[in-house]
C-alpha cells in the first residue's frame, strides 16, 4: 500500500515537471496580451469579465474536455494525436472513405503539433528572459541574443539525453507552481473582492456587452491553455491518475490564484499591463524570479522536444515519414530517444521564429491558429471513437461532441485573425510537414505497387529452384521483403551473383500496425515454405522499439536457435526514379525520390548488426 501511494506521488511530481511545463508557463504571457492588445478598457467590470473568461476557458477545455473525458480515450493505455488517430481510423475500418477522410485530417493534425513546437519554446523562453528589462531597461537589447544562447544550450544537451536532468523536473516545476500561487495570494490579499469572478455570471456579462471585443480577445485567452494537447499526448507516461491529481490539486489552483493576482494587480495598477507578471513581485525577487521562470520555459521546452522525437517515431511507424536515425540515450528507459534531424531542424526553425518576431507579443500572434484547429480535430476524432468504437447513442456522441466543437471553433475562428500577424508561420511549418507526410506515404504506395506488379510469387519461385538446387552453403539467410509472399530482389542478385543458398532461410516482412504495441507473444507469425524456407511476419506497433534480431530470438519455438555468428542479413537498397506521367506530380516524385534516397538504412532502423548486414541495390521507376 505505501509503495504504491509513493509511486503515484513520484508519477503526479513527474506529470506536474512534464505535463503542465507549457501550460504553466502561459501565465508569463496571456493576461499582457489580453489587456495589452488595447482591445480591452481597463474598468473593475472588464477585469472581472476577462479573468472569469480564463478562468472558465481553463475549466471547459481543460479541466472538462480533457482531464476528464479525452483521456478516457486511450489506446492500450497510450495517447495523444497519433494514438487518436489509430482509435478513430480502426472504430471505422468497415467504412474505406470515411477512414481515409480521417486519416488525411488526423495526420494533418500531427503536422500542426510541429508548428505548434516551433511557437511555444520561442514565444516561453522570451518571456521569462524579457523579466530582464523589467530589473532594467538596459538590458532589453539582450533578450534575443540570451533567448537564443539557452535555447542552443538546450537543443546541443538533447543527445546526452535527460535522464540525468529529469529528476529535477518535477520538483522545480513544483516550486514554479508554489512560487506562482504565492505572488497571487499577495496580489489578490490586498484586492479580496477580485475572486468574485470566479463567477460564471462575470464571463457571460462581458460576452453579452461586448460580443465583437469578446471574440477578438479570444485569440490571446487562449494562450491560457497553451500546452492542453500534451496532457493527452503524454497519457502513456504518467496513466489518468497522475495526470488528473496534479491538474486539480496544484496546476489549476496556482494558475487561477496567479491569474486573479494580475487582475488585482490591474485594478490598482494599469500601468503593470507592461508586464503583470513581473511586476507582481518585490523588487528584491525580480532576478530569481527571471531566473526561475527560465529554468521552468527550459523544462516545458524539453518536454515539447522530447514529444516530437516521440511522435516522429510513430509517424515513422505508421509510414508517413522516411526512416530517420534514432539514437537511445538510456539503457533502462527504451522511451528515451534522440533523432539528430528532428532536434537540429526544430532548433533552426525556432531560433527563425525568434529573430523574425523578436519578442513575446510578436509570438503571441503567431500562436494559436495551430493549436486550436489541432482541438478541433482531437473533438472531430473523438466523436467517431465514442460512437463508433464505444457505441454509444448518437444523440449524445452528438451533443457532447457540439458543445466543444463549438468552443473550439469560436477560438480557431478568432485565431484566424492573427493569420496575416503572424498565425501563418506554423501554419506554413505544419503544411510543409504534411506535405512530407502525404507524398512520402502515397510514393511508398507507388513503390510497393510497382514492386508487385515485377514480383515473382514465391513459393511457385522455390519450386522451381528446387527442381535443380543450387549448392547449399552453412549459415542462415535472412531476406527483407516489404511484401509478403513475394520474392526479394536480394535473393534473386544473390542466387545470380553467387550462385549458392543457405541452409535455412527467413524470408522476413516487418509489418507496423496502428496500435501502440504488440507484446513479444505476438511478434512473430511463421509459415514454413519446405526446404528449410519459412516466411516470417514481424508485426509491431507504433511505440514499439523496432529490434529485428531481438524480435527473431522467438523462432526458436520452431526447434532451432538462430546463430548471430553463422546469419546474414540481406536487403535490397533501391534507388527511385522519377519518370513523367507517372501516379504523382512531377515535383512530389522528385521529392519522394529524393527522400527515399536521404531515408536512413533498414539496417540500422531495425538495429541489425552492421558485420551481418548484405546490401544489392537496384533501380525502380515510378
Amino acid at each position: 500500500m505505501t509503495s504504491s501511494k509513493s509511486s503515484l506521488t513520484a508519477l503526479t511530481l513527474g506529470a506536474i515537471g512534464v505535463v503542465y511545463g507549457d501550460i504553466g508557463t502561459s501565465v508569463l504571457y496571456a493576461v499582457k496580451e489580453v489587456f495589452g492588445s488595447g482591445h480591452v478598457a481597463f474598468s473593475p467590470d472588464n477585469v472581472y469579465g476577462i479573468l472569469s473568461i480564463f478562468f472558465w476557458t481553463l475549466t471547459v477545455i481543460v479541466s472538462i474536455k480533457y482531464v476528464l473525458l479525452v483521456l478516457r480515450a486511450d489506446n492500450n493505455g497510450e495517447g495523444g494525436l497519433v494514438a487518436m488517430l489509430a482509435l478513430a481510423s480502426q472504430a471505422v475500418k468497415d467504412k474505406p472513405e470515411l477512414r481515409r477522410v480521417l486519416l488525411i485530417i488526423g495526420i494533418f493534425g500531427t503536422a500542426l503539433f510541429y508548428g505548434d513546437g516551433v511557437i511555444t519554446p520561442a514565444i516561453s523562453v522570451l518571456s521569462a528572459v524579457e523579466g530582464l528589462e523589467i530589473i532594467s531597461p538596459a538590458f532589453k537589447q539582450y533578450v534575443v541574443p540570451a533567448t537564443l544562447v539557452i535555447l542552443f544550450g538546450l537543443f546541443a544537451v538533447q543527445k546526452r539525453g535527460t535522464a540525468g536532468i529529469g529528476m529535477f523536473f518535477g520538483p522545480i516545476t513544483l516550486v514554479w507552481f508554489a512560487v506562482l500561487a504565492v505572488l497571487g495570494i499577495s496580489q489578490i490579499i490586498t484586492y479580496p473582492a477580485i475572486l468574485a469572478a470566479i463567477s460564471p455570471h462575470y464571463a457571460v456579462m462581458f460576452m453579452w456587452t461586448n460580443p465583437g471585443t469578446t471574440f477578438i480577445i479570444l485569440g490571446a485567452v487562449v494562450l491560457c491553455v497553451t500546452g492542453a494537447e500534451a496532457l493527452y499526448a503524454d497519457l502513456g507516461h504518467f496513466g489518468k491518475k497522475p495526470i488528473r491529481l496534479a491538474w486539480f490539486s496544484v496546476v489549476m489552483p496556482s494558475l487561477t490564484l496567479n491569474y486573479f493576482g494580475q487582475g488585482a494587480l490591474l485594478l490598482k495598477n494599469p500601468d503593470a499591463v507592461k508586464n503583470p507578471f513581473f511586476l507582481m513581485a518585490p523588487e528584491w525577487a525580480l532576478l530569481p524570479l527571471v531566473l526561475l521562470a527560465t529554468m521552468a520555459t527550459v523544462i516545458a521546452s524539453q518536454a515539447l522536444i522530447t514529444g516530437a522525437f516521440s511522435v516522429t517515431k510513430q509517424v515513422i511507424q505508421l509510414g508517413y515519414l522516411p526512416r530517420l536515425n534514432i539514437l537511445h540515450t538510456s539503457v533502462r528507459d527504451t522511451g528515451q530517444i534522440y533523432m539528430p534531424m528532428v532536434n537540429w531542424g526544430l532548433f533552426v526553425t525556432i531560433v527563425l521564429a525568434v529573430v523574425m518576431f523578436r519578442s513575446s507579443s510578436n509570438l503571441a500572434s503567431a500562436y494559436g491558429i495551430a493549436v486550436t484547429l489541432d482541438m478541433l480535430i482531437t473533438t472531430v476524432l473523438t466523436f467517431f471513437v465514442i460512437r463508433h468504437a464505444w457505441k454509444y447513442p448518437l444523440w449524445l456522441c452528438v451533443a457532447a461532441t457540439c458543445v466543444f466543437f463549438v468552443v473550439d471553433l469560436a477560438f480557431f475562428t478568432s485565431n484566424l485573425m492573427k493569420l496575416f500577424a503572424g498565425g501563418w508561420f506554423p501554419l506554413v511549418i505544419g503544411g510543409a510537414v504534411f506535405t512530407l507526410m502525404i507524398t512520402w506515404k502515397d510514393g511508398r504506395a507507388l513503390l510497393n505497387s510497382k514492386l508487385r506488379a515485377d514480383a515473382l510469387e514465391l513459393p511457385s519461385f522455390l519450386e522451381s529452384v528446387f527442381v535443380s538446387p543450387p549448392v547449399r552453403v552453412e549459415g542462415t539467410a535472412v531476406f527483407l521483403t516489404a511484401e509478403r509472399g513475394t520474392v526479394p530482389n536480394a535473393m534473386l542478385h544473390n542466387l545470380k551473383h553467387n550462385k549458392v543458398l543457405h541452409a535455412k532461410n527467413l524470408f522476413v516482412t516487418v509489418q507496423n500496425h496502428e496500435v501502440p504495441w504488440i507484446g513479444m507473444d505476438k511478434r512473430l507469425q511463421i509459415e514454413s515454405l519446405g526446404h528449410h524456407c519459412w516466411q516470417v511476419v514481424v508485426h509491431y506497433g507504433f511505440k514499439n522499439d523496432l529490434d529485428l534480431p531481438k524480435a527473431l530470438t522467438n523462432i526458436k519455438s520452431r526447434g532451432w536457435e538462430l546463430d548471430p555468428m553463422s546469419t546474414s542479413y540481406f536487403l535490397s537498397r533501391d534507388t527511385v526514379i522519377p519518370t513523367i506521367g507517372g501516379g504523382m506530380a512531377p515535383w512530389r516524385e522528385k521529392l519522394f525520390a529524393q527522400m527515399h534516397h536521404n531515408a536512413s538504412g533498414a539496417a540500422d532502423f531495425l538495429k541489425l548488426p552492421s558485420n551481418s548486414v548484405v546490401e544489392l541495390g537496384s533501380k525502380i521507376e515510378i
